[in-house]
């Protein structure tokens, strides 16, 4: 039983909980959370606003609307020259999330592993060790 519980917690991203974090911290803080997103064929943005292929979103709560950011997508309304547009940015086509007064924040490397790659040496493929269960009875 526990076992299945630890497959399908390894399966899950960190990136959309650390974006959800880092926007509460700025609005929490009094600034302004920017969003920069890398746009593909999934990504739904004015493209009149995108430059080399990126865009930045700011999302404080006086520039969107109706702003969810779930673990897979990441969709609010926002005005781009005066007109509304709904906006669909994939979570794993967030580049950073950071404040615009300061520019904390993180920036993202890629997409995110399910599992770290396999360690070889010598060209030869390392078998992984056995794990202990990290858990412990308290009484």
């Amino acid at each position: 039983m526990l076992r299945c519980a630890e497959v399908l917690v390894s399966d899950l991203s960190t990136r959309p909980y650390l974006i959800r974090a880092i926007y509460e911290w700025c609005v929490d803080s009094g600034l302004t959370p920017y969003l920069a997103v890398r746009v593909d064929a999934q990504t739904v943005v004015p493209p009149a606003h995108v430059k080399d292929g990126q865009i930045v979103l700011n999302l404080s709560t006086d520039a969107v609307r109706n702003l969810e950011m779930g673990n897979e997508m990441i969709t609010c309304s926002g005005r781009f020259g005066g007109t509304s547009f709904d906006l669909l940015v994939p979570v794993e086509s967030v580049i950073g999330i950071f404040a615009k007064e300061n520019g904390q924040g993180l920036v993202f490397q890629g997409s995110d592993p399910q599992q770290p790659p396999p360690e070889t040496s010598g060209g030869e493929r390392s078998k992984p060790s056995p794990q202990k269960p990290h858990l412990k009875v308290v009484k």
